[in-house]
């Protein structure tokens, strides 16, 4: 069985802004995404069977979604800033409906539905924090930031596999999207 997920990365271009928002939530209970890995998933799969990959990548395939211009920006947390348990940066663009779509053309695989999707790019997790007055100060500094605009003319299925140093991310196909 493998963990996987699909995805949009992001470009190069926004990794040193990422790496300046890191710098600026680093601190003891957070642990940040590494820049080159922040991506927004689109839907989580968890365990599958690597015999599964070709058929879920088939059906990926048939995907009814134009490319299309998203916009970067915003830092927030989930779920609420009394109790902070990830902190995301924001993607605004025609995400629901490549999420829809996804959701569509895996409905035979029985995936369980996502429910309350959000188009947003994990860029830290909190654990246990020490400093919650610091953080917010920090992430009211941090909320209009706007890293730009990037063409969604992809999605990933990605196989995740958990260290000890973190997630290591491995692309098992990518399926463009229509011009």
């Amino acid at each position: 069985m493998i963990r996987t997920f699909i995805a949009v990365e992001l470009p190069d271009k926004f990794i040193p802004e990422i790496k300046k928002i890191g710098s600026a939530l680093d601190m003891p209970g957070i642990k940040l995404v590494e820049p080159e890995q922040v991506h927004i998933t689109l839907k989580f799969l968890g365990d599958i069977k690597e015999s599964d990959v070709d058929s879920i990548l088939s059906a990926l395939s048939q995907i009814n979604c134009r490319q299309f211009e998203a916009k970067i920006k915003e830092v927030g947390v989930f779920p609420k800033l009394a109790y902070i348990k990830v902190i995301w940066l924001g993607a605004e663009g025609n995400f629901d409906v490549l999420h829809d779509e996804v959701e569509r053309v895996l409905s035979l695989f029985k995936f369980e539905k996502d429910h309350h999707f959000s188009p947003h790019a994990t860029l830290a997790r909190v654990k246990q924090l020490r400093d919650k007055s610091l953080l917010l100060g920090n992430l009211k500094k941090l909320e209009h930031i706007d890293l730009g605009m990037m063409n969604v003319g992809s999605i990933l299925l990605k196989k995740s596999t958990l260290t000890p140093a973190g997630p290591v991310y491995e692309t098992l196909g990518e399926i463009r999207l229509k011009d």
